[in-house]
């Protein structure tokens, strides 16, 4: 059984080459961890949706950049937060997009934060020391 409050700190270089770590990296946590197999299903999605986001539209520069992927689990809830040195952007005041549209009249782009509000229990966003810092929340049971 891990450790209440155990914490895990990765830095990633913002390139999309780097989901692949990603994905190893919150399968090793999940397996350490002991949590439940399908958070590691949501956590596939979310970290390709948030860390893909930040990659593409966070910066407009070609240099290279760190972004920082913290998880915590505090026993009953995992907690992560991506932290990344890109252009202010808030994904939470984003509309959500009709999805009762017909696929030719909606608006492309959205789907990714939609996706990540509909599978994390909660959602947040601040800009602290010039920095982006997005911080998704999701409660589980041990309960495989």
């Amino acid at each position: 059984m891990p450790d209440q409050n155990s914490i895990r700190r990765l830095t990633f270089q913002n390139q999309l080459d780097e989901l692949e770590k990603i994905h190893l990296a919150a399968n090793e946590i999940v397996e350490q961890w002991n949590l439940p197999v399908h958070l590691g299903f949501t956590l596939d999605l979310v970290l390709e949706e948030a860390f893909t986001n930040i990659v593409l539209y966070a910066y407009n520069d070609k240099d290279q950049h760190e972004i920082i992927i913290e998880f915590e689990n505090t026993g009953d809830t995992l907690l992560i937060t991506l932290t990344d040195d890109g252009q202010p952007y808030d994904p939470t005041k984003k509309d959500d997009p009709d999805i009762t549209a017909p696929i030719s009249e909606r608006e492309v782009g959205g789907l990714g934060i939609f996706l990540i509000r509909k599978m994390m229990d909660d959602v947040k966003y601040e800009r602290i020391s010039n920095k982006n810092v997005l911080k998704l929340t999701k409660k589980f049971t041990n309960e495989n």
